[in-house]
């Protein structure tokens, strides 16, 4: 059974950064795609980084160039380094994965709130 743990939320002032951690436990047999969502009261929830298969990333636009995703497979943990934060970028933030194991399945972690004051 697979299961995803994020960790690294919290309160941060405008300009501050946090590091997400998302780490994945139970068998996988290939990964299809690692993502970091986030949804903000009131809001629809929305992607805000992948890695795809290859290990590409890709951001949504308000994020390129402050926050990078990255992964660490011999830790099977995930990242999400979050610079110069913005009170927009409050939300709760989940981790997902889309992957073998053996059959596709695409996973959820609980999520953890980020809180950027002004």
């Amino acid at each position: 059974q697979v299961q995803l743990a994020e960790s690294g939320g919290g309160l941060v002032q405008t300009g501050g950064s946090l590091r997400l951690s998302c780490e994945i436990s139970g068998r996988i047999f290939r990964v299809m795609h690692m993502s970091w969502f986030r949804q903000a009261p009131g809001s629809q929830r929305e992607r805000v980084a992948m890695l795809n298969s290859q290990g590409s990333p890709s951001y949504l636009d308000s994020v390129a160039g402050r926050f990078t995703i990255s992964r660490d497979a011999a830790k099977n943990t995930m990242y999400l380094q979050m610079n110069n934060l913005k009170p927009k970028d409050t939300a709760v933030y989940s981790c997902n994965l889309n992957a073998l194991s053996p059959y596709a399945g695409n996973f959820w972690g609980p999520g953890t709130q980020v809180t950027v004051s002004a």
